[in-house]
């Protein structure tokens, strides 16, 4: 852990110290955290070529063939837009640090497609579920949407973690008081 991450730590702490939560907390967010059940994802490995945004990535076009990179949005999340400011523009720089140059796995969902085309998939790096590594950092919210739901319990947890821990768009001090769906409505 760096020394600014465990400085964030530290000052969510002592917030939460003064609301005169303490120890339970450290509790809590022990057993949020302990819940969670390793399993092994099947999927496709594929090279990301660009992060469009806290949600989507742009993927090689199959057996890299020249053409429009495919997009892919990540199941069970929903990031802020980009034009939603402080959020939505470090959504997408925490996706692309979490991934840097490496090759991710894709394991599709249920429904394979959104009403916009894109490919619906868990993204998965190095063992860790990249959707779930965004909600529980605070960039992104955990949006259940059936029939795709095999992590939704993973997600939720993520997120009440996040929201306990104060951390991205739950922290006090700048919370993000528009859900992206709302934004999105309020500026079409």
């Amino acid at each position: 852990m760096s020394q600014d991450q465990e400085r964030s730590r530290f000052q969510s702490w002592r917030w939460w110290q003064r609301l005169g939560v303490g120890c339970g907390l450290w509790l809590l967010v022990a057993s949020l955290t302990a819940c969670q059940s390793p399993m092994s994802a099947q999927g496709t490995l594929v090279k990301v070529e660009q992060i469009a945004n806290g949600q989507v990535i742009e993927i090689s076009p199959a057996n890299n063939s020249p053409g429009t990179p495919e997009r892919v949005r990540l199941i069970g999340i929903d990031a802020p837009d980009l034009a939603q400011q402080p959020w939505g523009p470090a959504a997408k720089q925490q996706l692309e640090r979490l991934i840097g140059s490496k090759p991710v796995l894709l394991e599709p969902g249920l429904e394979s497609r959104d009403r916009y085309e894109r490919t619906l998939a868990y993204v998965w790096l190095d063992g860790k579920l990249l959707n779930e590594k965004l909600v529980e950092a605070g960039y992104a919210l955990a949006v259940p949407r059936s029939p795709n739901t095999k992590y939704d319990q993973r997600l939720k947890r993520a997120q009440e973690k996040a929201r306990l821990m104060g951390v991205g768009i739950w922290n006090p001090n700048e919370p993000m008081r528009l859900t992206p769906a709302e934004f999105r409505a309020q500026n079409r």
